[in-house]
């Protein structure tokens, strides 16, 4: 497994983890649109001023009009759509089924991944889905975990941020991480302030306080950092492994809730922390092994 790919995606997952702790004082206060929205555009002129810095501009001007679309999609998929559904989603279910509904990403990237990628399931994968789900399942503490209506709206938000992913990983074999992810925060931006304009939403960018765009700005930050180290983590290692990591990030939300907010962790989330951290380590040392195997056949053959 490439090393460079698999410490750029550890990184997302870290930063994952403490945005997502970040965020729930950030969002207080602020419309949920209106604050994705505004960090969306914050993030796509950091990363524009990022291309700029390192004189990358000439590779956005050689795009095909094929990789435009590519962007446009990834904008469409990853950076628009899913977020309007999951918020809305998270106003009509529990937090904890939410976030269990979206941790199961990884299932959907793995069936997407073998059919449009060609990326092969081993055994290891298998193992550690069922260890990484069960994991969740108990640090999650869901005992009575009922279907409805929000939980299907983050449950297409998950799906679409799965088929994102998919589009993002061709993308990235012909086109810069920085590109690819500044294609997915512009395009997802123009999209939201469309759908900003048409809810009569954008006009509430005018009640934003000091401390509001403080907020917005610093989880802005993470989410620069997020973007960033995800696609340049996901050019080098396979769809699937890279979100199964990022499952990482639910034990560094956990772990900050229990030192700074007043919560008590419980023996089977102890349990479910141990299952997660088996589960990516299978993951990742069974693809590292038959990688391994895999180029030993090869060098053999080639003799």
């Amino acid at each position: 497994m490439n090393k460079k790919g698999l410490l750029f995606v550890l990184g997302t997952a870290i930063i994952s983890g403490v945005s997502i702790f970040i965020n729930k004082f950030g969002v207080k206060g602020i419309d949920a649109y209106v604050f994705t929205g505004a960090k969306n555009v914050i993030v796509a002129l950091f990363l524009f001023s990022i291309i700029l810095l390192v004189k990358d501009f000439k590779k956005l001007r050689a795009m095909s009009k094929k990789d435009i679309g590519k962007l446009f999609l990834i904008g469409l998929f990853g950076g628009s759509i899913p977020f309007l559904l999951f918020f809305k989603g998270l106003q009509l279910t529990s937090a904890a089924q939410g976030a269990f509904i979206h941790k199961t990403m990884f299932l959907w990237v793995g069936i997407l991944a073998l059919i449009f990628l060609k990326e092969k399931l081993n055994k290891g994968i298998i193992i550690g889905a069922i260890l990484l789900l069960a994991g969740n399942f108990l640090l999650l503490k869901l005992n009575n975990f009922v279907f409805a209506t929000g939980d299907l709206l983050i449950l297409a938000a998950t799906l679409f941020w799965g088929i994102e992913t998919i589009i993002s990983k061709q993308a990235l074999k012909t086109l810069d991480s920085k590109i690819v992810a500044f294609g997915r925060m512009f395009f997802g931006s123009l999209i939201i302030i469309t759908f900003l304009t048409i809810t009569n939403k954008l006009s509430l960018i005018n009640t934003l306080t000091s401390t509001h765009l403080v907020w917005i700005l610093l989880t802005s930050i993470f989410l620069l950092g997020y973007v960033f180290t995800w696609y340049s983590g996901l050019k080098h290692i396979k769809a699937s492994v890279a979100t199964s990591i990022l499952l990482l990030g639910s034990v560094i939300t956990t772990l900050l809730n229990l030192t700074f907010a007043d919560i008590v962790i419980v023996p089977s989330q102890i349990i479910g922390i141990i299952l997660l951290v088996l589960g990516i380590s299978c993951i990742v040392w069974f693809t590292t092994i038959l990688k391994k195997i895999q180029s030993t056949f090869s060098i053999a053959k080639a003799q």
